[in-house]
């Protein structure tokens, strides 16, 4: 037997005497062999033991899997379903930009193009229309020859270069093949005529890279015999899926536009924008014919002030189509070349040139970016055309699609404050400001309420808000 005095260690056992005594000191006595000897599990007990404890995890790991496989069941059928999404080409993907006269575009011609082209990515620019570019005399059908490039704007291999690398930016080209440009009668007089010829440059141009083929007028090519065959040409193959062709009428009603759609079956129908106050035409417009089928082009004389008029064209359904200079708001006679002075500061003495230069850029900047929007928000490619407002000098519409965000413009091109009291039901209390003409009473980023949305004269704001089921 062993003795120990606890609270210390390694001390030696010791009689319990008056002396050695200590406050808190136990003497106890251990057996210094007891005999007793330790046995551990079996393996066969251990085998026992642990093939239980697994079956007991595995048990309780398929009951977790299963419950999170029902809950995720459960929720997959409770979630609403996902809207299809319309097929989308990339003519419906954003802004196209035509360029009519390539000398007025740049000096250069078709090399001033080329040298562009980083410009036309800067401003979101989807697509390009270029030319006419053919060579021919006014009034003279005979001297029309639509597969040549006239030497006032460069040479066949100009073009080669400009298309090619158009392609590595990602910006297709359609040629405008208006066979008169230089005079009243593009078709000469003699559509018929001109029809077979069109053929012919359609197959050609297409062969060389173009992305598709533009032509004006299409009331009265579409009723020629050689109609079908161009059509023909841009049948939807693994050939041809990326190429369009594209027309464009003036003038026409709703109805009259939805007819020319119907019969001649081009992959984009090009419009003059309609009167804003006339919500009830834009509404059956869109209604009668998917979005991705019709474009607007602008109007150097727009009714609005530029930049309402920019947001309109931006925010409405369809393809915007912009002149080369309107994303600066260049007016009527006012050349391109314009543009590109914007890059150099003007003299500080010469107030009215410097205000206008500023302006000018301001136009730019929203242009930019409303086409960013347009090119990257669903409720603006696609989305549903709402009508909430209308009046002789104001209009409110509303833009969505699904579960995406929601898009609301608003603008008044009159002289006079307007207040609109705004109705729907997926609108709610207030909404962001996502851009403005306005800054000082609807800055961006802030939150304006929906009920009575006021707005000065000559202003328009874009609005948007999320989805909320």
């Amino acid at each position: 037997m062993k003795d120990i005095e606890l609270n210390e260690v390694g001390q030696e056992t010791q009689l319990m005497t008056r002396e050695t005594q200590k406050n808190g000191c136990v003497k106890v006595t251990v057996p210094e062999n007891a005999g007793v000897k330790y046995t551990g599990l079996s393996k066969d007990e251990l085998m026992k033991i642990t093939s239980t404890t697994r079956r007991a995890l595995l048990a309780l790991f398929l009951l977790g899997w299963a419950g999170m496989l029902a809950g995720a069941i459960v929720i997959i059928v409770q979630a609403p379903r996902c809207k299809p999404i319309p097929e989308m080409n990339w003519w419906n993907e954003g802004p196209l930009y035509q360029i009519s006269d390539v000398n007025q575009f740049s000096e250069k011609g078709l090399k001033g193009v080329e040298e562009k082209l980083d410009y036309l990515t800067q401003m979101k620019v989807k697509g390009l229309i270029l030319g006419p570019i053919h060579t021919v005399q006014a009034d003279q059908l005979d001297t029309l020859d639509l597969v040549s490039v006239k030497s006032a704007v460069g040479t066949e291999n100009d073009l080669k270069s400009l298309l090619d690398q158009a392609h590595k930016k990602g910006i297709p080209v359609v040629l405008n093949l208006t066979p008169s440009y230089d005079t009243a009668s593009v078709w000469f007089n003699n559509v018929t005529a001109v029809a077979e010829k069109i053929k012919d440059a359609c197959t050609h141009w297409l062969k060389k890279g173009f992305g598709g083929i533009f032509l004006p007028d299409l009331r009265d090519i579409m009723t020629t015999k050689s109609w079908p065959s161009i059509q023909a040409i841009f049948n939807k193959t693994e050939e041809t899926k990326q190429v369009a062709l594209m027309g464009s009428v003036t003038s026409l009603s709703a109805d009259e536009v939805s007819l020319v759609l119907n019969r001649s079956g081009v992959d984009l129908l090009l419009t003059g924008l309609p009167d804003p106050a006339e919500t009830g035409v834009i509404k059956k417009l869109y209604s009668s014919h998917p979005q991705t089928s019709l474009g607007s082009l602008a109007s150097r004389t727009p009714a609005a002030p530029i930049r309402l008029y920019q947001m309109l064209l931006f925010t409405l359904p369809g393809t915007p189509v912009f002149s080369a200079g309107d994303e600066v708001g260049l007016k009527a006679g006012e050349k391109p070349q314009i543009m590109w002075d914007l890059e150099n500061p003007a003299e500080e003495k010469n107030a009215t040139a410097k205000t206008l230069q500023e302006e000018r850029i301001a136009v730019r900047n929203v242009f930019k970016a409303l086409s960013d929007l347009r090119g990257k928000e669903r409720s603006l490619l696609h989305g549903e055309y709402v009508s909430l407002h209308s009046s002789a000098t104001s209009l409110a519409f509303l833009r969505l699609w699904d579960q995406s965000s929601r898009f609301l413009t608003a603008m008044n091109w009159g002289n006079d404050p307007v207040t609109m009291i705004l109705s729907d039901s997926d609108l709610p209390a207030q909404a962001q400001v996502r851009l403005t003409t306005d800054a000082a009473n609807l800055a961006v980023d802030s939150m304006v309420s929906l009920e009575k949305l006021q707005l000065g004269p000559k202003q328009a704001v874009l609005l948007s808000y999320p989805y909320a089921g």
